[in-house]
């Protein structure tokens, strides 16, 4: 570490991740809500905007629309990293970047949630399929560099992980605050006497102004040149993206990576049919059971830190992993009579809040650490690209989910007729089984070995 960069004190390393409650907010909106919103179960009260019909029997408007938004956003990743860890900005290769990202990627999520019409019409596909294009977008162009601020701050394995505790921190609050929406959706309709629509869209509305200040705090508050050890990089985009997976222990991580997204998005998407269909319990319970899984969560964080330390990173994430697949099996019981509907969904959620605290700390400082070692055997930091070539396999995974989950609740997503919404709990059991046996060749050994001081 160069003699004139300082140390990021505990003040920024807070700022910092108020940075990623904003993001995180925004994209679990998406995940929390968007199926939800243009498919509705019948208890919903809300409008079929579009089309429930299905092509070739399985993929219907709204799982074509998912993966065409993804698809275009992975495409982008690479290219704004590589335009991010080339930048020779004044103020630094990321914050300029934030700063441009974060107010189109709030007004895109809002304009989602706003479709033309009130009734189905193929114009609100169009409308859908262009905004969340866009959304992806301007959100990578966010989150991206902020990614690649972590390992150009963080000078430590120490000094990574605790930078990730607290974005996972700030991630979990903003499951909290997107979860928050249906329940917000409600309180708006009894307040004010909004219609269900109407209703959603103010609470989406609301949730994303304060997620756009949230933003904005890093952008505000933390100088770059002053914490930051990156360098501009020299290696042009294509080269940079082939020497990213050419890092072996990038792809064991990157891969499994992949498989836990697509299982987590897959349960993620489902819950609130879980909570309405299988349990036939109100959608506002969803808000509470997504803040008890974070608090639960938070009361483990120091404990994973401190494991961490003693035991590594790759032990625990394994076993994260195994213990979140047994927990998705639970899935296709949901609704029968063993326990009160509302215990079910509370004992799910508290299962899943323990693989949850170890896997929302310990893969952002996995990949700093494999971005440090690749930097430190080829003396280029292309930060930046790591964490896009991450983020570029999370949308794939994410997209993956949302189109299996689409696809899936074609064989049922109503009560009654709920075969599709518990099978996605055995698939989400095969994927996380999957992610587990995929890391447990990483060798954290030689990534750490010349890295502790």
């Amino acid at each position: 570490m160069s003699a004139s960069v300082e140390h990021l004190p505990a003040s920024k390393q807070i700022t910092y991740a108020v940075g990623q409650l904003g993001w995180s907010t925004l994209v679990n909106i998406v995940g929390v809500a968007l199926v939800y919103f243009y498919l509705p179960p019948d208890t919903a009260g809300l409008p079929q905007l579009i089309t429930g019909a299905t092509f070739f029997g399985v993929l219907n408007a709204i799982t074509l629309i998912a993966a065409s938004g993804r698809l275009l956003d992975a495409i982008t990743d690479p290219w704004i990293a590589g335009m991010s860890d080339r930048s020779t900005n004044p103020r630094g290769r990321r914050i300029p970047f934030m700063a441009k990202g974060a107010i189109p990627a709030a007004l895109f999520l809002v304009a989602m949630f706003v479709p033309p019409f009130s009734e189905q019409s193929g114009w609100n596909i169009v409308w859908l399929v262009v905004c969340q294009a866009l959304f992806y977008i301007f959100l990578t162009v966010y989150v991206t560099p902020f990614f690649a601020l972590l390992p150009e701050m963080g000078h430590t394995p120490k000094e990574r992980l605790n930078l990730s505790t607290w974005i996972s921190i700030t991630f979990a609050l903003g499951i909290i605050l997107a979860g928050l929406t249906p329940a917000i959706a409600g309180a708006l309709e009894g307040a004010l006497g909004l219609e269900p629509l109407r209703a959603f869209q103010v609470a989406v509305g609301g949730l994303a102004l304060v997620a756009l200040i949230c933003m904005f705090v890093p952008v505000l508050t933390i100088d770059e040149k002053r914490y930051s050890t990156g360098e501009p990089s020299t290696v042009p985009l294509g080269p940079a993206v082939r020497a990213t997976f050419e890092n072996a222990e990038f792809r064991k991580f990157v891969f499994s990576d992949f498989a836990y997204f697509t299982g987590l998005t897959i349960v993620q998407t489902g819950l609130l049919f879980y909570v309405t269909v299988l349990l036939q319990e109100q959608e506002a319970l969803v808000a509470t059971l997504l803040a008890l899984m974070v608090v639960v969560s938070f009361l483990f964080y120091p404990l994973v830190n401190l494991l961490a330390r003693k035991l590594g990173k790759k032990p625990l994430m394994v076993g994260a992993f195994v213990w979140m697949s047994i927990v998705f099996l639970g899935v296709p019981a949901l609704g029968s009579d063993v326990l009160p509907a509302a215990v079910q969904a509370y004992v799910l959620i508290l299962l899943l809040a323990i693989p949850l605290a170890f896997l929302g700390v310990l893969p952002n400082a996995v990949l700093a650490d494999i971005a440090d070692y690749d930097a430190r055997q080829t003396g280029e930091q292309r930060e930046g690209m790591f964490f896009a070539a991450r983020t570029l396999m999370q949308k794939f995974g994410q997209t993956f989910g949302v189109v299996s989950f689409a696809m899936l609740i074609t064989l049922g997503r109503d009560v009654g007729d709920d075969l599709g919404i518990r099978l996605s709990g055995v698939v989400g059991f095969v994927l996380c089984a999957a992610a587990g046996v995929i890391f447990a060749r990483y060798k954290e050994s030689v990534v750490t070995a010349e890295g502790d001081g």
